[in-house]
């Protein structure tokens, strides 16, 4: 059978045959031709004419025999034969103006080569024949940008010398265009050992990050032994400080690993909402460690669950009922410089009942003694008691809390604070001299809660507010 004929799209051009650049052409091929002001375009209008040209005026867009011409929002329109256009079917001849007055180009689908364009069109400028253009001859690997750009000069001048003004910036392109396939070709060698290199460094960052693994697992399962060791020294200080040497040993290997680059790529393991959260206002109290006692952790737990059983009503008339109380010594916490969380010892002291009264004569939301109320401003007589004021008694905590943390120095000074609320600072320090007899082992919460050296209620108490302190941080997260 007989091969069918194959039919070519018919060719067409752009030219410029008047004004400033004369002899300008681009062949309109498949795909989208741009023309405009800017050098980004596939034909670059230049010249004292072009000021009615945009950046980006026009663009014709070519399917095979299909050509449209859009108006790429230009700022004075654009105009095919006289008529304006937004987008329209173009076919040749046609003359194509920038704006009403600006200049022209010709749509022909007549080889320039061959002179005359149809006359129909009513040109009344002479028409120059265009110059071919020498192409741009494959470049060889050994010639340098240099001698492509000294080459792309020498055609521009010899463009301009037969008054083809227009074509600087083709030929530029193109001389672009050569320069950056060779460029390409460099780099397939380049992007080949880069890539081999990513391969490699994936492979090493999959072993070490396995490494990293292996070695956490490690360390962890030592701080966990360490740790449930400690709970069963039995008020033995020796034994107790021996672990607790190992015990930092192995939580500063850790935090190291935790330092390094590749640790931060890896898949760490979640931790239980309530640890996070410990970990949390730890971090605000200054008191953070890598690992927190896991009977401090159950503690917390079980005060938690009290406060959602037993105690929960008190937990609810707090953060509905009070809630604007509690917002207000949260403020007054605020501009002490005090952490705001602390507002929640109130809960635990008197779930802020403002008469709420002790055995001992404490009365008030904080639970002040006579003693300490009058020790810090508060008026306490037969007439005014000041202490169920709930503004008044909470600067004045402000003022115990701010002595606290000072008597009790830096680090895990808010912790300890929290402890000596509770139990007084005499009995707090009292207790603590008779067990440990470093004084900046004496400063660290920590290490008195795992030495068993503060009272036993205090070991108890800070648990409370803990949890008191996570619960009114995320009350729908509790079932409040």
């Amino acid at each position: 059978m007989p091969n069918e004929p194959t039919t070519r799209a018919t060719r067409t051009w752009l030219v410029s045959y008047s004004g400033s650049t004369p002899g300008m052409m681009v062949e309109v091929g498949d795909g989208t031709t741009r023309v405009g002001r800017g050098p980004q375009n596939d034909l670059v209008m230049q010249g004292p004419e072009a000021a009615n040209v945009s950046l980006q005026h026009l663009e014709i867009v070519r399917d095979g025999d299909s050509i449209r011409i859009r108006d790429l929002g230009s700022t004075n329109g654009t105009y095919v034969n006289g008529e304006p256009v937004t987008e329209a079917e173009l076919s040749a001849p046609a003359k194509i103006r920038f704006g009403s007055m600006g200049p022209e180009l010709m749509f022909t689908a007549e080889d320039p080569g061959k002179g005359q364009f149809d006359r129909t069109l009513q040109i009344t400028e002479p028409i120059l024949p265009p110059m071919p253009i020498p192409v741009v001859s494959p470049v060889s690997h050994s010639e340098t940008y240099e001698g492509l750009l000294a080459r792309a000069v020498a055609r521009a001048r010899h463009a301009r010398s037969r008054g083809l003004h227009g074509q600087t910036m083709t030929i530029m392109r193109e001389t672009l265009h050569h320069a950056l396939r060779r460029t390409h070709r460099r780099l397939h060698w380049t992007i080949g050992v880069l890539a081999a290199g990513l391969i490699a460094m994936a492979g090493l960052s999959a072993w070490k990050i396995a490494t990293l693994d292996k070695e956490k697992g490690t360390i962890d399962q030592r701080i966990q032994d360490t740790e449930a060791k400690l709970e069963k020294t039995s008020g033995d200080l020796e034994q107790s400080d021996r672990l607790i040497e190992e015990l930092t040993k192995y939580q500063t290997q850790a935090e190291q690993l935790q330092r390094s680059v590749f640790y931060r790529f890896r898949g760490h393991e979640k931790e239980d909402f309530l640890t996070q959260e410990i970990r949390a206002l730890m971090a605000e109290f200054g008191a953070e460690a890598y690992s927190v006692p896991p009977d401090f952790a159950t503690r917390v737990q079980h005060y938690v669950e009290q406060y959602q059983g037993p105690n929960r009503s008190l937990v609810a008339h707090v953060l509905t009922d009070s809630a604007p109380q509690l917002k207000t010594m949260q403020n007054i916490l605020k501009q002490e410089q005090l952490p705001p969380d602390l507002a929640f010892i109130p809960l635990v002291e008197s779930a802020l009942a403002p008469n709420e009264s002790s055995s001992a004569g404490a009365r008030g939301p904080w639970q002040f003694t006579p003693a300490t109320a009058r020790n810090f401003g508060l008026r306490v007589d037969k007439n005014v008691d000041e202490r169920t004021d709930l503004v008044k008694s909470t600067r004045a905590s402000a003022k115990y809390l701010r002595e606290l943390l000072l008597d009790f120095g830096a680090g895990s000074s808010v912790m300890l604070a929290l402890a000596a609320y509770n139990s007084g600072q005499a009995r707090v320090k009292q207790a603590v001299m008779n067990t440990v007899k470093d004084p900046i082992k004496q400063r660290n919460f920590w290490y008195l809660y795992r030495v068993n050296a503060l009272p036993n209620e205090t070991r108890e108490y800070v648990p409370r507010v803990v949890a008191a302190m996570v619960i009114g941080r995320n009350p729908h997260r509790f079932g409040f």
